[in-house]
């Protein structure tokens, strides 16, 4: 076992020491709601706004300019399983490698818990940063690249965060109820490789937005129509509501106006609806898919898709069957990837140091240098699954593409399954072995080669799996 990864066991287990009995139970709970129910669950806000001038989706598209709208870690709290159990969406493009591990820290020292036992993703919005320790590194020594973070930035992200959780605790409500629905949204997810010659080569990507009306024409495709809401409840009171839908998130980008776009925007929406429970927006498998065959990228779509997922959510809301709790489960597996085989250290050290490459292309390859060499210290990836009664929250890492979230509902199909990717993003893309030989800009940004497919697809199999 390396060092690194040793060292990183050491302070996963470090940070239950002396704490955890009595954050599981704050003292400030009355002893009457504990008899209710042996789960309680707390939620959290704090804002993850960047500053002006900050860089936005790794420092290759223009940084913030303005901002139409706050960006939010988002989280829950689920107490009595256990040591502590947490969930924390984040309206940022990506958290990789050492940065999203750091988070993972931070919370797990906030609440009393390991970090193996929480699960953070990003929404994945571009107008905002996309982080990464290890390659920020790389373009700081470069010394003519954009940063790709503000550090002192991203610590006081941590800081407020944590600060959230831990103040969050003594208001933790008994948890007594599960409900589980889901809604069909109309007219937003569309796959984004549909242009295929007859071999099945990808040809052209209808992105986020698109313009080109043929490709507009083409079909659909393979998505995941169905927006996922599992929500929890503390006897009649709706407390928390999670809410699993699998698109790129965005409508227009790139102009440094942050904000948290649609799937951000229907998450306010429900939340000034309902101001007493907390709504959290996990992307899923959406590595494959975009919005860009209903959206031409003009600003008036904006609303337009923000009400389309706001509808998916309602839809999904509108027969909750309330189930008292009698199982709580965390069940995690470890992953190490196969690097991609075609990456050099030395060639992409290389190229991050070429000054007559994009930024872009240079910026890419130090993302591409951090997995590497995290790897090579064998860091693992963690895959997490929340089991409440015949409930499945999945937690999976990087832009995983959508076969594998209809992939995890077929494993269990007697269970409902709603699957958050966007974890761990050091992976970047992570397509399904058979779309590797057809190429595209997706399997070009794959960190990964294709045994990850079977890698992954084990390891939710093993998860999703009723505990014995």
């Amino acid at each position: 076992m390396s060092t690194a990864r040793r060292e990183f066991l050491r302070q996963a287990l470090a940070a239950t020491a002396g704490g955890v009995l009595s954050t599981v139970m704050p003292a400030s709970v009355p002893r009457a709601a504990e008899a209710e129910s042996p789960w309680r669950l707390a939620t959290f806000r704090a804002d993850v706004t960047p500053p002006l001038g900050h860089g936005c989706c790794g420092g290759w598209i223009t940084p913030v300019t303005a901002v139409d709208d706050p960006l939010e870690a988002i989280g829950l709290v689920l107490l009595g399983a256990g040591p502590p159990l947490v969930l924390c969406a984040v309206d940022w493009t990506g958290l990789c490698n050492q940065a999203h591990i750091a988070w993972r820290q931070a919370l797990a020292r906030a609440v009393g818990t390991t970090p193996d036992r929480v699960a953070v993703h990003c929404v994945h919005q571009h107008n905002a940063p996309f982080a990464c320790l290890d390659a920020q590194q790389l373009v700081r020594a470069a010394g003519d690249l954009p940063d790709i973070l503000d550090v002192d930035f991203f610590h006081r992200c941590l800081d407020g965060v944590a600060q959230a959780a831990a103040a969050a605790l003594p208001g933790a409500r008994p948890l007594t109820h599960v409900a589980s629905g889901q809604g069909q949204v109309d007219q937003v997810a569309g796959n984004r490789r549909v242009s295929r010659d007859e071999s099945g080569r990808v040809l052209a990507m209808r992105g986020s937005s698109c313009r080109d009306a043929r490709l507009r024409a083409l079909p659909e495709g393979l998505i995941d129509p169905w927006l996922k809401t599992v929500a929890f409840y503390s006897g009649a009171d709706k407390i928390a509501s999670c809410h699993y839908y699998a698109t790129h998130p965005m409508s227009y980008y790139g102009d440094g106006r942050v904000s948290s776009d649609f799937a951000g925007l229907a998450r306010k929406r429900r939340q000034v609806d309902e101001p007493g429970c907390r709504h959290l927006y996990f992307t899923g498998c959406a590595g494959n898919v975009a919005a860009g065959k209903y959206n031409d990228g003009s600003p008036e779509m904006r609303p337009v898709l923000v009400q389309r997922v706001v509808d998916g959510i309602v839809r999904s809301e509108q027969d909750l069957q309330l189930a008292a709790i009698e199982r709580v489960a965390w069940r995690t597996v470890e992953l190490l990837p196969p690097v991609r085989s075609s990456f050099s250290a030395e060639a992409l050290q290389a190229q991050i140091a070429d000054q007559t490459a994009a930024g872009a292309v240079r910026g890419r390859a130090a993302y591409m240098l951090a997995w590497l060499r995290r790897l090579e210290q064998q860091i693992p990836i963690v895959l997490g699954a929340l089991h409440v009664n015949g409930i499945r929250l999945l937690h999976l890492p990087g832009e995983c593409f959508v076969e594998y979230q209809l992939r995890a509902q077929q494993l269990q199909p007697e269970l409902f399954v709603a699957t958050a990717a966007y974890g761990d993003n050091g992976t970047w893309y992570v397509p399904v072995k058979d779309e590797y030989p057809h190429g595209g800009y997706e399997v070009s940004v794959a960190f990964s080669d294709p045994e990850i497919d079977d890698l992954l697809t084990a390891g939710m199999e093993q998860i999703l799996a009723p505990a014995i």
